[in-house]
This record gives C-alpha cells, sequence and structure tokens, in this order.
C-alpha cells in the first residue's frame, strides 16, 4: 500500500494510506459532519478545490450507486477518511468508493486520526492543505511554504457551470435556472413538479434570460466567495422584479449581495446533514443539508429591502432571507437535501404557489 501525506499551511503533518487516484492535490481543507451521504458530498459542485474530511470513522461502506451523484463530474480536490471500506455491502452499489476517486482522478488518504485533524480546523478554521506522496524525496518544508504560498482559485463557478443552456422539459412554470454549480437535487425537485425548466450558465446576460419568458427564476448553489463571481450580481438586480427568484446556497448569498448586503467568510463552514435553522415566521426547526464557507452579514441588511426568515441554531448566522420589495426569497442551506433530511422540501412548494399567484394576479411582465 502506497503511503501519501496531508500537508496542512501550518505545518501540520499526518501521514497515511493512498487511495483513489495517484495524483496529487493542493485545495482548502474542510470537515464535513454527516454520517452518510459521502456520495453526494463529493459530487456537489459547491465542494469544488476542497479537499474534504469526513468525519464519521467509517466510509464506503455501501459504495457507489447511479443514482445519487449531485454533478457528473465531482469537482473535489480530494478525500480524507479514517477507514475506507474496501468491500461495500449495498444492492445499489455499482463500485467502491476508491474505484470512483481513481475514475475521476480525486486522490485520498485513510488511516490518520480524522478526530485530531477535525479539532484543529474548528480551532484554526479551513487551512490550506495539500495531498502528496510520502517519503524521503519529500521536501516538507518547502512544501508546507508552498501549501501557505497558495492562493485560492477564484474561478470555480466558471469551472463547475454549464457551457451551454439545456432543457429540462415540463408542462408547468417555466424555470430559468441559473448555475453556479447546481447539484442536480435541485432539477429533480423542479422536475417532480412538472416545471419547464431550462439550465442556463453562470454568465448568461439579462436580455438572454428575459427572453426565454421566465414564470419564475432559481438561482442555485455553487463553490467559492460569491464575490468572485464577476457580473453576476448586476444581472440578478435588473432580475429582480422582472419574475419571482428563489436563492439557494450561493445563489442566496449573491442574491443578498445584489440587494445591497455584504457576505463574509465563516471561520467554519457549515457542511453536513444536521445542521438546525429556525424559520422565524414559524418557529419550527428543521435539520438542514449545508455546504458552504460564506455567510451574509446581518448587520449589513440594515437599509436594504431584505429581512431575515431562517437562522442556524448553531450560530446564529442568517440562513434565509427575503425581499419586502420583490416576490423573491434565498435560503443558505439546501432544501433538495441530498445528502441529509428533506425537512425543507416545502420551500419549492412555497415558490410555486409564489409563481401561480403572480401569473394570475399579472405582477410580472418579462
Amino acid at each position: 500500500m502506497k503511503k501519501r501525506m496531508l500537508i496542512l499551511e501550518d505545518g501540520t503533518i499526518f501521514e497515511g494510506i493512498a487511495f483513489g487516484s495517484d495524483e496529487g492535490s493542493i485545495g482548502e481543507t474542510v470537515f464535513t459532519t454527516g454520517m452518510t451521504g459521502y456520495q453526494e458530498t463529493i459530487s456537489n459542485p459547491s465542494g469544488a478545490g476542497q479537499i474534504i474530511v469526513m468525519t464519521y470513522p467509517l466510509i464506503g461502506n455501501y459504495g457507489i450507486n447511479r443514482d445519487d451523484y449531485e454533478s457528473i463530474e465531482p469537482a473535489a480536490s480530494g478525500l480524507v477518511v479514517r477507514e475506507l471500506a474496501d468491500e461495500p455491502s449495498n444492492f445499489r452499489s455499482g463500485m467502491t468508493l476508491c474505484e470512483l476517486l481513481t475514475m475521476k482522478g480525486i486522490p485520498g488518504i485513510q488511516g490518520i486520526d480524522t478526530r485530531k485533524l477535525t479539532r484543529l480546523l474548528r480551532d484554526k478554521g479551513a487551512l490550506k492543505g495539500i495531498l502528496t506522496a510520502a517519503g524521503e524525496e519529500v521536501n516538507v518544508q518547502e512544501t508546507v511554504a508552498h501549501v501557505a504560498s497558495y492562493v485560492l482559485p477564484t474561478d470555480l463557478v466558471a469551472r463547475v457551470s454549464t457551457q451551454k443552456p439545456y432543457p429540462s422539459p415540463g408542462r408547468g412554470e417555466r424555470i430559468i435556472l441559473i448555475d453556479y454549480g447546481m447539484k442536480h437535487g435541485i432539477l429533480r425537485e423542479l422536475n417532480e413538479r412538472d416545471c419547464d425548466v431550462i439550465v442556463v450558465p453562470y454568465n448568461t446576460t439579462t436580455k438572454e434570460i428575459l427572453s426565454l419568458s421566465p414564470d419564475g427564476i432559481v438561482l442555485s448553489n455553487g463553490p467559492g466567495n460569491p464575490m468572485d463571481v464577476e457580473g453576476t450580481v448586476e444581472v440578478i438586480k435588473e432580475l429582480l422584479g422582472k419574475a419571482p427568484m428563489f436563492g439557494i446556497g450561493l445563489g442566496h448569498q449573491l442574491f443578498a449581495l445584489a440587494c445591497g448586503a455584504r457576505t463574509v467568510k465563516l471561520k467554519n463552514s457549515h457542511m453536513g446533514g444536521n445542521h438546525p435553522v429556525k424559520d422565524l415566521a414559524t418557529g419550527r426547526t428543521e435539520l438542514t443539508s449545508q455546504c458552504h464557507g460564506y455567510s451574509v452579514d446581518e448587520e449589513s441588511l440594515a437599509g436594504t429591502n431584505l429581512e431575515v426568515t431562517h437562522k442556524a441554531l448553531n450560530d446564529g448566522s442568517v440562513e434565509g432571507v427575503k425581499s419586502t420589495k420583490y416576490e423573491a426569497f434565498s435560503v443558505q442551506f439546501h432544501p433538495e437535501a441530498s445528502p441529509g433530511p428533506e425537512d425543507s422540501k416545502h420551500l419549492f412548494d412555497r415558490f410555486m404557489d409564489i409563481m401561480k399567484t403572480s401569473s394570475r394576479e399579472g405582477n410580472f411582465n418579462a
């Protein structure tokens, strides 16, 4: 078995056993708290450029199946696990986790103390890291300096967004789904409601979107810093008031920026399928699936047309907002789950109701 090292920018070194691709990789090291759902987590485009640490100790035990992908091409930079299951047991399994990572060019490391690593990341926040071969030929001091000076990429959305528009036909409301790194789960939820969906690239212009006569606009999830997505905020500003709007994940952050708010980087990314969020209107607490490293700054909402609708119970951060001026709202978490609980799927129904009401009342004229 080949040895592999995870070297962090602060000089911490973890040595373990390599699996997956033989290639090395560098990225932002973050941890996720989900006990299951590793296939969806790895294939979620929001994880682009990240080395993902699974806090649950045994990963890969139910294999990889054809149905649970959230994107066709996973964009994660690497995977860290305590113990990898080499022989999965599940009737749906078509390959092992190791086989998937090998096929997709993603390196992994197992056999390290993931509890220690998680505590380190919890205390210091996300750290840049590199997965590299272990051995005397590796100059650790030079590698640490390389990782510390590495500049995280700012074009992650461009890497994971579709390059051309494509339809997902239905006979219901026409939805323009702007792909900033869309999870397939969002598309599935809209398809289940018979929406006529057209998925468009992240840099599609306002004119092009309105030419498709939308009944509603969905801003998808995606990776990285929302401030890096050039031109998008201006497009969202121009679309407000033209059709009802629903933002998810990165789409939530971009929607808030378009309304004049600010975003901030979290010390600890929210990743996993067990994050409690309170709906301030109903008082109901829902468990949610999350994957983000930035948040809307609540203080910056003063003077905007936004009001907070949801808050995280773990750290009090903003998890949802709605406009008091337009038929538009957004949430930081993933109502489609995939993986995680489906407590918040009703938000898609709320969006459907808004579109139908607005259509009957003739509130919008694209």
